[in-house]
């Protein structure tokens, strides 16, 4: 039976252990010998630019021995008013997968529902999965485990934020959000993960009681594709949750931090925390790649 992946919740804990441990082995090049898409086709639909899911996604097919069709909207009949219910029973007849990144979640599920290939969410309005798992990667890369660790995301409570929230309640370590009023994640992810929690997930409006003492402190750009119109509104009441070296001091001494890119500099990091010691940024970037080979290998058959 075919496995979508649209949210981490979609996943036990014991596939997301397999999960970063396979992508451990694979960024180590074990296995690199082998090629489990050789004949396979994986389509990556794009409603959104991007840079790290385009790239990781196409080079990671490619070093598996797959093959990968990159489309947008505009070159397919979507772009001419075709169902998406029925592009998608169409492209499962051609692909053995298919990303899509998109904007609202919704086109994921009721693509997800009609196709008969995997469906994976390169990015939506509610989750970005893809990117949690490299997350998870980077921190137990960095930190050696999961468990009981904290996490610390500063700013706006948005998909990454949303994605965070389940990859913590499932794998067990504290996750504190500062953010302000009006700039939450979502309550109804919220109230499920809290409810299966056996850590602490928390949100704050003081990022500085947030970092305190966090293992990891993560942020992203204050305002997301498509969100051009609030830019003013946002960067004004965002102001006071930037990353910089005085929110840092709060933190554990061997703290790490993370964003999942692209970043504007001077507004939610600074250069001296973008470049700086504690900075994982770029190694949690290359593990989009190993993450995403894993998941791929899990899911196509």
């Amino acid at each position: 039976m075919k496995r979508d992946f649209l949210a981490v919740s979609d996943l036990t804990p014991d596939e997301i252990g397999r999960l970063l441990q396979r992508a451990g082995e694979l960024k180590a090049g074990r296995g690199s010998g082998q090629c489990p898409l050789i004949g396979k086709s994986i389509g990556l639909l794009f409603e959104k630019p991007s840079t790290r899911t385009r790239l990781s996604f196409e080079v990671g097919v490619y070093q598996m021995g797959g093959n990968s069709i990159t489309m947008n909207p505009s070159e397919l009949q979507l772009g001419r008013g075709e169902t998406m219910p029925d592009t998608a029973r169409t492209i499962s007849r051609y692909l053995d997968g298919i990303m899509i990144r998109t904007f609202s979640h919704s086109t994921l599920v009721q693509f997800a529902a009609a196709a008969s290939i995997p469906v994976i969410n390169g990015l939506s309005d509610l989750h970005h999965p893809c990117q949690a798992l490299a997350d998870l990667v980077t921190i137990t890369e960095k930190k050696g485990k999961l468990k009981g660790l904290k996490v610390a995301f500063v700013g706006d409570g948005n998909n990454v934020c949303n994605s965070l929230i389940e990859a913590a309640s499932i794998m067990e370590f504290d996750f504190v959000i500062a953010c302000p009023e009006g700039f939450e994640p979502d309550a109804d992810i919220l109230e499920k993960a809290r409810a299966s929690a056996k850590s602490e997930i928390v949100v704050l409006r003081d990022p500085k009681e947030a970092a305190g003492m966090a293992d990891a402190v993560y942020t992203d750009v204050w305002v997301s594709m498509g969100q051009e119109g609030q830019a003013d509104e946002k960067k004004k009441r965002l102001g006071d949750y930037q990353i910089n070296s005085r929110l840092l001091a709060c933190s554990k001494k061997d703290v790490i931090v993370l964003h999942c890119l692209p970043a504007h500099r001077g507004e939610e990091i600074t250069d001296e925390v973008m470049d700086g010691p504690h900075s994982v940024v770029f190694d949690q970037a290359e593990n989009r790649l190993h993450a995403q080979k894993a998941l791929l290998e899990m899911l196509i058959r």
